[in-house]
């Protein structure tokens, strides 16, 4: 082992043998997984956040529930409330044509309605909620694994040293110094990943707050079959729906 200088990281990798290289490996791994996931869900957020807009734009503004059919049917349904729209109008519809003709159309349109709703309400918390577990899982174990890659280093520092016999401080500094990076890799991996899944889950809570709010007042004007401007007035949460932030919240 060189006297006069630290030998640098990469010497520190290639002495710490297969398993302290494999750590490395998952560092890396898991830090690719975390930006994937969160680049990713960012991007998907913004573009259902710039069709949702437009959507509630229109379905505001429209005369009856036939014409947000109408325009359903020409545009289709890429964000969660057009696709929530489009679930309780086709419940709607089936319940008056076919009535209760099976055990999962028993009940009043109204009924139907409300479970289909449910239904997408929970289908959107189990979709939004993809990739958060990873998430999770990373920020809680990336520390450890880097400390276990940082104590395995320090092994094979110190092993090495006393084989050669050579107990000096400018020996044990370097190898150990180099070993402490493992512990600085894992804590980089972790924080991206606390950070976009705390900010993934609270844009969430906010997301599927205006969507029940939206889910309330669409089972309202579905279940009446009144136009949307013979219906009572909006409650303040529909207020809350109707007035989208320009981009979706993330912090």
């Amino acid at each position: 082992m060189n006297t006069g200088t630290a030998p640098g990281y990469a010497h520190f990798i290639a002495e710490s043998g297969a398993l302290g290289q494999g750590l490395l490996a998952v560092l890396a791994l898991m830090s690719v997984v975390t930006w994937t996931i969160v680049a990713t869900q960012a991007l998907a957020r913004w573009q259902q956040g710039r069709r949702a807009r437009a959507f509630l734009d229109a379905f505001w503004n429209a005369e009856s529930l036939d014409a947000v059919a109408a325009g359903l049917a020409r545009r289709g349904g890429h964000d969660p409330y057009s696709q929530l729209a489009t679930q309780a109008l086709h419940a709607q519809r089936h319940h008056a044509r076919h009535g209760a003709s099976r055990l999962a159309d028993a009940g009043s349109a109204a009924e139907l309605v409300a479970r289909t709703l449910r239904q997408g309400l929970d289908d959107e918390a189990t979709r939004v909620e993809r990739g958060l577990t990873a998430l999770a899982t990373i920020g809680a174990t990336a520390p450890f694994v880097g400390l276990f890659g940082t104590v395995w280093g320090v092994y094979h520092a110190l092993l090495a040293i006393g084989l050669n016999g050579a107990g000096t401080l400018d020996q044990v500094a370097g190898p150990v110094g180099e070993a402490l990076v493992m512990t600085g890799l894992g804590l980089a991996v972790a924080i991206p990943a606390v950070i976009g899944y705390n900010a993934l889950t609270r844009g969430n809570r906010v997301l599927l707050s205006r969507l029940e709010a939206f889910a309330h007042e669409l089972h309202t004007f579905v279940s009446t079959g009144q136009p949307l401007s013979a219906a009572a007035e909006p409650s303040a949460a529909a207020a809350a729906v109707r007035a989208l932030p320009s981009r979706p919240a993330t912090a």
